[in-house]
């Protein structure tokens, strides 16, 4: 087989074991809910598949509930449920008419009454109902994404104008209890960061979000600027929380994957957090550095990288690390470099990532396509789809992280 093709079957099998269903069961199997009724309620790019499986188990147990989800991420109806879906990476209407709903259904309940509450990376957008004009908050988060900030400084922002995040959505919820059961799509996995943390105690504080809001000299409403000021929950009594997935999982199914097809993996760190194109030149450099290993080996570095928009191109994060590992494995034989969001969508486009193997700089350059003026203009996208370089999966029910791969076959 071809590396390419190892590299398809190593993305088939991670994302296979990272799927929710399994998680999902364990976490609900054996657990003992009181008498009295119990509402479901999931959000995030993974809503859909982690509200179906639970759905499944509690079967008459299940009063009603509100999944909220990315567009095309909703495979059909869910018994007792009512599925929306809105928009992701920047919130809209619909993901705000999502979440209404999700608060309407836990208005009035009593101590008997539980909350299954399902996150998954996302969420920080499909759950939201902002406490500013909808169009101020869009604009904040498109402000957040050009200037590369990473997802923990966006959600300390994001939690201060929101109705249901920081905690709040459990405040919401109280007297009934609430069940949170966590996909996580953070490094770290940070409870109060995961979807801007609905359901747990926030850790980070109005100084936290005013050094963001100076760092990247963004720009805010006086309204906006008063929220800030608001100090979010820190305790609350009516929450269990399990983490049921994570990048780290990504990365040993990966892993796993590799040395099925006779390569000897290491994994480099499950916390990369660093530019895109600054991760696809450093991968490209440890290819590099064993280029006359005698046996197969793999590479594998999850995490979440960022991206700074100086250019008006197509692409996303793992599409933009792909492209930018390709001049450093140029004439390389039997070498790739992989990286792919696990739940199928990098940034803006239809893609899970991208791939670049040896021959990719000879390809753009066949193309009339020059790599640095590509990632400066943040159009990997194009410059991949010239060179078969996409990986498209489609949604695939999980979201925990991205992985990145080099691949040397001997």
């Amino acid at each position: 087989m071809s590396t390419r093709t190892d590299a398809q079957q190593i993305i088939q099998s991670a994302l296979a074991a990272c799927l929710p269903d399994a998680a999902v069961r364990r976490a609900l199997e054996g657990k003992e809910f009181s008498g009295g009724r119990i509402y479901l309620v999931a959000a995030g790019k993974a809503a859909w598949q982690m509200a179906q499986c639970a759905a499944q188990m509690l079967r008459d147990r299940l009063t009603a509930g509100v999944v909220v989800t990315k567009y095309d991420h909703s495979k059909g109806e869910i018994p007792r449920c009512t599925v929306y879906e809105g928009g992701h990476p920047v919130p809209d209407e619909n993901s705000f008419r999502g979440t209404r709903a999700a608060m309407d259904l836990v208005q009035n309940l009593t101590a008997e009454d539980t909350v299954v509450f399902l996150v998954s990376g996302g969420g920080s957008a499909l759950f939201e109902s902002p406490l500013v004009p909808g169009e101020d908050l869009a604009r904040l988060t498109k402000d957040l994404l050009a200037c590369g900030a990473d997802i923990v400084e966006m959600n300390t922002l994001r939690k201060r104008l929101s109705a249901v995040k920081g905690g709040k959505f459990a405040q919401l919820c109280a007297p009934a209890q609430v069940y949170a059961i966590v996909l996580s799509d953070i490094l770290g996995d940070p409870l109060d960061m995961i979807a801007s943390g609905p359901a747990y105690p926030d850790s980070s504080t109005r100084e936290d979000a005013w050094a963001a809001v100076e760092k990247y000299n963004l720009s805010l409403t006086d309204e906006m600027k008063a929220l800030l000021d608001v100090e979010t929950p820190k305790q609350l009594d009516n929450v269990e929380t399990v983490i049921t997935g994570s990048v780290r999982e990504l990365c040993a199914a990966a892993a796993q994957a590799c040395r099925q097809l006779g390569y000897e993996p290491t994994v480099l760190t499950d916390r990369l957090c660093c530019q895109a194109k600054e991760a696809g030149s450093f991968l490209s450099s440890i290819a590099k550095s064993h280029e006359d290993s005698d046996h197969a080996l793999a590479f594998l570095a999850g995490g979440e990288t960022v991206v700074q928009l100086t250019g008006s191109g197509l692409g996303g994060r793992n599409q933009e690390l792909a492209l930018a590992a390709a001049p450093g494995i140029a004439g390389m034989k039997d070498t790739v470099v992989f990286s792919l969001g696990s739940d199928g969508t990098d940034g803006p486009t239809d893609a899970a990532g991208g791939i670049v193997d040896g021959d990719t700089m000879q390809r753009l350059s066949d193309a009339g396509l020059s790599v640095h003026q590509v990632l400066a203009d943040n159009d990997a996208y194009h410059a991949l789809k010239a060179v078969d370089g996409l990986l498209v999966t489609g949604p695939t029910g999980t979201n925990v992280n991205d992985v990145s791969v080099v691949l040397i076959k001997r």
